[in-house]
């Protein structure tokens, strides 16, 4: 028998975790199922380019590190080029670049990090040229919806990028540049409130 609507009640509300590591990021849950975890290798072995490590840390807005995010990633390849339908070249590509990755953060240490290969500059609007970045989107329990950011880096030539360029406060577009901390290796990281809040874009 269907009960009336006014006897029904409402749904309690969700976050994304703790049940977003075993659906997304299964192994690091204790689930082994797969022979590897989906999204683990963005670029592949073959793809040219400079090999990079990007390391960070998520913060609440205390200062504490968030142990439980899960950081998905989007770039393009060494050229500048992204391996989906839309862009025009995406043909041509690199050898085995995937361009996507998914990445958690260690629950110990609230650490996380991934390898690839430093992006080339991309069409923007109006064909305006973009500065190297990659795409972050970010959820953990207590987000309710993903934070989209972007990350660029600090040797770079940025000051021409139209994104970066909205941003009027100098100490804000800060907040969205990586560092090189040793070859090879760049430190971002992201505050999701507080002094020094990481940028999150409306995309």
């Amino acid at each position: 028998m269907v009960q009336p609507l006014h006897y029904l009640k409402e749904t309690a509300s969700q976050t994304a975790g703790p049940y977003v590591h075993i659906g997304l990021a299964p192994g690091a849950a204790g689930f082994d199922i797969y022979r590897g975890e989906l999204g683990w290798d963005i670029a592949g072995p073959d793809a040219p380019g400079e090999r990079v490590r990007i390391e960070g840390i998520v913060y609440d807005g205390v200062g504490a590190p968030v142990k439980d995010v899960l950081l998905e990633t989007w770039q393009a390849d060494a050229n500048g080029i992204y391996p989906h339908p839309e862009d025009p070249r995406h043909g041509e590509v690199a050898p085995g670049f995937r361009g996507w990755g998914r990445v958690i953060t260690n629950f110990e240490t609230g650490l996380w990090s991934f390898e690839t290969i430093k992006p080339g500059s991309v069409p923007g609007h109006n064909r305006r040229r973009m500065a190297p970045h990659i795409n972050l989107w970010l959820v953990s329990r207590g987000i309710n919806i993903g934070l989209n950011t972007r990350m660029y880096f600090e040797d770079e030539d940025n000051g021409a990028e139209p994104v970066l360029n909205l941003i009027e406060q100098e100490n804000r577009r800060q907040t969205l540049l990586a560092r090189r901390t040793a070859p090879g290796v760049y430190r971002f990281d992201i505050r999701l409130q507080g002094e020094r809040e990481t940028v999150f874009l409306e995309i």
